[in-house]
């Protein structure tokens, strides 16, 4: 059996500034080969992610999209672009549950197949040096917990990648160049906490 993954986001999916193969989604598909290389095969991520989309921009470009009928795991990253350009939060509400949904459904409606990813805290990083770090801090958490509870809701894993990401936020080890994005190492993180609850869950 060969099994596919479908990742859902923004710039933080894509890896915007780092090698393809350096984004999360490609990562946790090298670690899944790399360990389970003689009993599954996997198929290359399908990332259907673009940089500054926000909640209703993906569900408008899912609309326009033909998708295979089923994926054997999914992700869910997104939400910094609505919290960036001010959108209203119930609306990010709104759009997150139809957004949920449709990764369940992708998913074969297997619930446990489905992992949300927390967003990260861009006003960490240097890039974010004259903004209101804490306010932004308050944005972000008030997103998450959003995230927390409609994935708990539906059944589905939530990933807390925002807490260790903080740490590594101004650190240039953990950046890419614009000094905004994550690095390939910091998404190796990511990776490494995806990989292991796909282990546990999907194979």
């Amino acid at each position: 059996m060969t099994y596919s993954y479908l990742a859902l986001g923004d710039s933080y999916t894509i890896g915007e500034q780092v090698p393809f193969y350096e984004n999360f989604p490609n990562q946790t598909i090298q670690l899944l080969r790399k360990h389970f290389n003689e009993t599954h095969q996997f198929h290359a991520a399908e990332i259907m992610a673009k940089t500054g989309w926000t909640t209703d921009e993906l569900l408008h470009q899912m609309s326009e999209t033909a998708f295979l009928p089923k994926y054997d795991f999914v992700s869910l990253l997104i939400g910094v672009n609505n919290q960036y350009r001010g959108l209203p939060i119930e609306n990010f509400k709104t759009e997150f549950i139809l957004l949920l949904q449709k990764a369940i459904a992708f998913s074969g409606g297997n619930n446990n197949h489905v992992f949300v990813l927390s967003i990260p805290d861009w006003g960490v990083t240097p890039f974010a040096a004259e903004r209101d770090a804490n306010k932004i801090a308050i944005e972000i958490d008030a997103y998450n917990s959003i995230c927390k509870e409609i994935a708990e809701q539906n059944n589905c894993h939530f990933i807390d990648i925002t807490t260790s990401q903080r740490q590594d936020g101004a650190n240039a080890e953990f950046l890419a160049e614009d000094k905004l994005h994550p690095s390939g190492k910091e998404y190796g993180k990511w990776a490494a906490k995806l990989f292991e609850g796909v282990s546990i869950n999907c194979l």
